[in-house]
């Protein structure tokens, strides 16, 4: 399927890229995924608060701030699984490289978040009971096998979403492929490591009934089945998808060495 050889190639240059990052930049590429995904609650809760708690049209505003991720080559802690892997399985990078990336994303993207929720509840004081109540589900959800079960397909739903984007040069498609996941994310809701930190930041600066503990075993238990169902259950599947003849081409061939179509390793996208 030369599709699936295309995204394949494609995440392969693109993980590289990521994975080679100076330290500045993953700052940069963190903080400003933090506020993308920001930009997305925002809009959820201004809807919510409009329409007297209409959460379907709340998630179709929160696709606001994947569009934003999509167009503006932002990144989240979650959307950093297969692509770095990819990377990775095709000897273009140390199998260590992508904890790197994982744990500069994971803490910037919150760092964005946290501050941006807390302008946003200071600028909109209105906002701040449909904030504690968005928050309340995943602040209170707990840790048991239905928040896992959640946060395992939060993980391949937003891995998924990569996979697709990957898929297509379209603009149209990878928008396509943004909202929806996004639509499906907030209207469930799943329980994803960044999306349920953004909520509840924003309901701690409201003043939430619960605390920052909270917020941090939500965040541990989210961020580990994130990781089981973005990790285990997509990319490991589209790498077989992929087979392993083709994974050894491309690990047999040098980074710098061009490909038909005229790119080279680490050097097509941002």
């Amino acid at each position: 399927m030369p599709e699936v050889l295309d995204a394949f190639q494609r995440s392969v240059d693109e993980g590289q890229h990521r994975l080679e990052r100076t330290l500045p930049e993953l700052v940069a590429t963190g903080l400003v995924g933090g506020l993308d995904v920001t930009t997305g609650v925002f809009a959820m809760l201004l809807v919510e608060q409009k329409t007297h708690g209409d959460k379907l049209l709340g998630a179709l505003a929160f696709g606001i701030g994947f569009l934003a991720l999509t167009l503006a080559s932002s990144e989240l802690f979650t959307e950093n699984f297969l692509i770095p892997i990819n990377a990775v399985v095709a000897k273009k990078a140390p199998w260590w490289s992508p904890l790197r990336l994982w744990a500069g994303t994971l803490v910037f993207n919150l760092v964005g978040g946290w501050v941006l929720t807390g302008l946003v509840i200071v600028a909109f004081e209105e906002l701040r009971p449909v904030a504690v109540e968005v928050a309340s589900k995943p602040a209170f959800l707990g840790i048991n096998v239905h928040s896992f079960a959640s946060a395992v397909i939060g993980g391949a739903m937003i891995t998924l979403m990569t996979w697709m984007e990957r898929s297509t040069e379209s603009i149209f498609g990878k928008v396509i492929a943004a909202w929806s996941i996004a639509f499906i994310l907030a209207g469930a809701p799943l329980h994803h490591a960044i999306v349920i930190s953004i909520e509840m930041f924003a309901a701690l600066h409201a003043g939430a009934p619960f605390g920052y503990a909270d917020w941090l075993g939500a965040l541990a238990w989210a961020s580990l089945g994130n990781v089981i169902g973005g990790v285990g259950f997509v990319t490991v599947l589209r790498l077989v998808q992929v087979g392993g003849e083709e994974i050894k081409k491309e690990q047999e061939r040098p980074k710098d060495e061009p490909r038909e179509d005229g790119s080279t390793s680490g050097g097509d996208e941002g």
